[in-house]
């Protein structure tokens, strides 16, 4: 069997799709995407493809360690990105040709069906309490939302009083037993984020995520000491070489490796695996389209460690096109009681409907998040 040709597709919300097409008449699907770079994965994957036309789809371990190994440059989140997505589409190949779902390939199930959360409340959270209420009617046993708008390095108690009532909010609509995930994600600078840290610990939740952002790691060890808060961080790292520090100093609780960013399925089941001997569990990062998802649902099944996973139904970011739309069958991402079966198909278990990806590629997009401004016209992050 021989890689015959390939498209990408550029779809709404702000998705990549990659459809890789054999001599055999086996594709594969992948999701290789860098949210609001979408154009410049597509471009590397233009040019990793170069190398991969006409080569054995078989050889997956192979192909990854040339598209990693053979580039001087290498890693990042471009490159890593558009590697993933061909990862995931080689193992959807793959798993097609032998018939069996890529958990089977991968050493077989560790689990039946895993816990999923779902988002409330926005870029800037608001009505969170309503929110959670809703998905706890729902049958999600976990939540996530985004804690804070932006803050600079020093700002006012006033905005960390207006987030800490908002996660208050959510804890009584939700009940004590609903899990909430309180992302902060990177807009906390180490020092205001010691005093959030702090401030959330009696409303228990079930994680903290990206305290600091991930250039910053060292500072997880001054906020590590200051709660008993769980700590999440992972998902703007890339690469085993990046998770290897993370792990070693010991003061994340969780990683969040992305399936579509850090490598694809072949390099995040061995990050979430090395993870495993740390005792960190793991909670994948995806709040992308259908193919994304069942690719993390696949690893998820194999690796003990794994213990939620993120999914995008019904976030704030897709507006005009979710995550059902691009599937010919809807009910395998159907969730009970807070989880989601394993897609037992062949490869990835899922079936895109490709004339409505089609459609929707002739539409595009040009996604990009908001850039954000303190006061004083400093950009903030977002």
């Amino acid at each position: 069997m021989k890689i015959k040709s390939y498209e990408l597709f550029q779809v709404p919300p702000r998705w990549l799709f990659l459809k890789i097409e054999t001599d055999e008449g086996i594709t594969g699907w992948g999701e290789p995407v860098i949210e609001g770079k979408a154009a410049t994965v597509k471009t590397a994957v233009d040019e990793l493809m170069e190398y991969l036309i006409g080569k054995d789809p078989m050889h997956i371990e192979d192909h990854w360690n040339v598209m990693y190994r053979a580039g001087f440059y290498r890693g990042g989140p471009i490159l890593m990105s558009a590697i993933a997505g061909i990862d995931q589409a080689l193992w959807d190949i793959k798993g097609k040709c032998y018939n069996a779902p890529i958990h089977q390939l991968l050493g077989g199930k560790a689990r039946d069906r895993m816990k999923v959360y779902s988002w409330i409340g926005g870029d800037r959270p608001a009505e969170v309490g309503d929110a959670a209420r809703k998905m706890a009617e729902q049958g999600f046993l976990a939540v996530k939302m985004n804690a804070t708008e932006e803050l600079q390095y020093i700002d006012s108690y006033e905005k960390i009083d207006a987030a800490i009532s908002r996660i208050a909010a959510v804890r009584e609509a939700g009940g004590p037993g609903l899990g909430i995930g309180i992302d902060f994600h990177g807009r906390v600078h180490k020092p205001m984020a010691k005093i959030l840290a702090k401030e959330l610990e009696p409303f228990r939740p079930m994680f903290i995520e990206e305290p600091v952002l991930p250039e910053n790691n060292e500072d997880l060890r001054e906020i590590a000491r200051h709660v008993a808060i769980p700590i999440a961080t992972g998902e703007r790292m890339f690469s085993k070489w990046q998770f290897k520090s993370l792990l070693t100093d010991g003061y994340a609780d969780i990683i969040q490796p992305d399936v579509s960013h850090a490598g694809g399925i072949t390099e995040c089941k061995k990050i979430i695996s090395m993870a495993e001997a740390f005792d960190v569990a793991a909670a994948p990062h995806c709040p992308l389209g259908p193919i994304a998802l069942a690719a993390c649902l696949q690893v998820d099944a194999t690796c003990h460690n794994a213990f939620i996973q993120e999914q995008s139904l019904g976030i704030h970011y897709n507006q005009g096109s979710d995550l059902l739309d691009y599937l010919t069958d809807k009910s395998v991402f159907q969730y009970r009681e807070g989880y989601v079966d394993i897609p037992s198909g062949p490869g990835l278990g899922i079936d895109i409907n490709e004339a409505h990806v089609r459609k929707m590629a002739e539409e595009g997009h040009n996604w990009r998040n908001p850039v954000w401004r303190h006061a004083d016209g400093s950009v903030a992050e977002w």
